[in-house]
């Protein structure tokens, strides 16, 4: 494919009104999909990406750590996770396109900026599907006729079920996830309404009496000091990994011009209600130390609560959490490596696609990093999550910094004249781009900090950069090889240097 412009006369992204021309460059990788979501799969997927295992899990155990203040925590990187998920929204309708980010740094960062952003990607959701698999084993755990079942046959049933549906087609995958996004939804707001129904109605949870009292009556909003609720921030970053993934479904909608704005605006709230609402009402029914990282806190609750099947019930939904999020790591995996194979930085084969335009080769890959969790819930069954975790956090940091410069090199070209901004735009640019990439920083700072698991996380950063600089040689003759075949690289700017 040469490198070209192509011109939209009519449409303007973001706005919907005529306007002039303006540039938009295309990608070898957007080749070949069906546009098989439609406009309630890309909004409900936007609204289940947030809801995961980082929330349904993650919570108790960071609440036996920060207390009540872990309010504090979720609010912060929530505010962090809406800059991305904004500026990822402005390049989409700038230019949808199935390879995402990757994309959009191949174009304003160059090859090897994709390079790195792809295969970071790749680290962050293969080490995520590890947690999901490990997290949907222990929600199994908690019934009597499992509990004997060992932990790495759980996880692997888990990844076999979840690869199986992935490998059908596009549009079997946007049913399942948007009803399994619906059922996690459901039950989130049902979980807020028997809460406020409790507090309200002052009926005792566990023998505690829910309140203002409960939640502060117990060393107050800091009872283990303000450390803590810094230092699980690392955390919380993982529970909000997956809000880019709008970035990719848009590449296989119709109408992401006119999705993509309203699902983006939606994050705010859906922050504010599902993960802050969540977590006050957590600690207003019950005392932060009556919830453990055993067991979800909203499996907890309703079970002190004594109703029938009710316990039950909830871990059924965060069992379909776990598995909802493996699901879309290994859709989202699948089409970044796709992308990167079609472009010369990752091998061919990954650029395969059956006959219902899945690129299959490269969730299989996904698939096979990630039966190493299960041999990892062999060995290590108690630390399993906890290692993945502070692994795919180095996946999240990356994966959004990569964005955020990405982004800022887009606007450098606009002010330019270089491209045309759409409407729908990142506000208070650049400050924001570069207060959310100090945060990014500052979460390794706290990762080398705050356990053991994640010193030696952190200290895996040269071998990770040292691997990608050795796999970048691989690559690199066969991206200039690609570059003489056909004229020029597929994108401007790119230049396999």
């Amino acid at each position: 494919m040469s490198d070209q412009f192509l011109h939209d006369p009519a449409l303007e992204p973001g706005t919907g009104s005529r306007s002039a021309p303006f540039a938009i460059t295309t990608d070898s990788g957007d080749h070949g999909y069906r546009k098989g979501l439609k406009a309630r799969h890309i909004k409900m997927m936007a609204i289940g990406t947030a809801i995961g295992t980082g929330l349904f899990l993650g919570t108790g155990g960071r609440l036996t750590k920060a207390g009540p203040a872990l309010l504090l925590s979720y609010a912060i990187c929530g505010i962090f996770a809406y800059f991305v998920v904004r500026a990822l929204g402005e390049l989409i309708l700038y230019r949808p396109s199935s390879g995402s980010f990757v994309s959009y740094a191949r174009e304003f960062l160059g090859e090897k900026g994709a390079y790195i952003a792809g295969w970071m990607y790749f680290l962050n959701w293969t080490t995520g599907g590890i947690a999901d698999i490990t997290a949907a084993a222990l929600y199994a755990h908690y019934w009597s006729m499992l509990t004997d079942t060992p932990q790495w046959l759980l996880a692997l049933l888990a990844l076999a079920i979840v690869l199986s549906i992935n490998l059908i087609s596009v549009k079997i995958f946007g049913e399942l996830e948007f009803w399994f996004a619906l059922l996690k939804v459901v039950a989130i707001s049902a979980f807020l309404v028997i809460g406020v129904f409790l507090l309200v109605k002052q009926h005792e949870v566990g023998g505690y009496r829910p309140g203002a009292t409960t939640m502060l009556g117990h060393g107050g909003l800091f009872p283990n000091g303000v450390i803590p609720v810094i230092f699980v921030m690392q955390g919380v970053i993982f529970a909000y990994s997956g809000v880019e993934l709008v970035g990719i479904t848009a590449g296989e909608t119709a109408q992401p011009h006119s999705v993509v704005p309203r699902a983006i605006k939606s994050i705010i709230w859906r922050i504010a209600l599902f993960y802050i609402g969540a977590v006050l009402l957590l600690v207003l029914l019950m005392p932060w130390q009556e919830y453990s990282g055993d067991q979800s806190p909203f499996v907890t609750v309703l079970t002190k609560l004594g109703l029938p099947a009710a316990g039950d019930v909830m871990n059924l939904v965060v069992l379909t959490a776990a598995l909802s999020s493996l699901n879309s790591g290994l859709y989202s995996t699948g089409r970044i490596l796709r992308s990167m194979a079609m472009n010369g930085s990752a091998p061919g084969f990954v650029g395969r696609m059956s006959r219902s335009q899945v690129p299959y080769a490269g969730i299989l890959l996904t698939a096979a990093v990630c039966v190493l969790g299960v041999g990892l819930n062999y060995v290590v069954p108690q630390q399993a999550f906890e290692i993945v975790l502070n692994v795919s956090s180095l996946g999240v940091v990356s994966t959004w910094s990569i964005i955020m410069l990405c982004h800022l090199a887009f606007v450098r070209r606009a002010r330019a004249g270089l491209v045309q901004r759409p409407a729908f735009r990142l506000p208070l640019s650049p400050v924001t781009q570069i207060a959310t990439i100090a945060f990014l920083l500052g979460i390794l700072v706290l990762m080398w900090c705050e356990s053991e698991v994640g010193r030696q996380t952190v200290m895996a950063v040269p071998l990770i950069a040292a691997a990608l600089f050795g796999g970048w040689f691989c690559v690199r003759r066969r991206l200039r090889a690609r570059e003489h075949s056909q004229g020029s690289p597929d994108t401007p700017g790119v230049s396999a240097k």
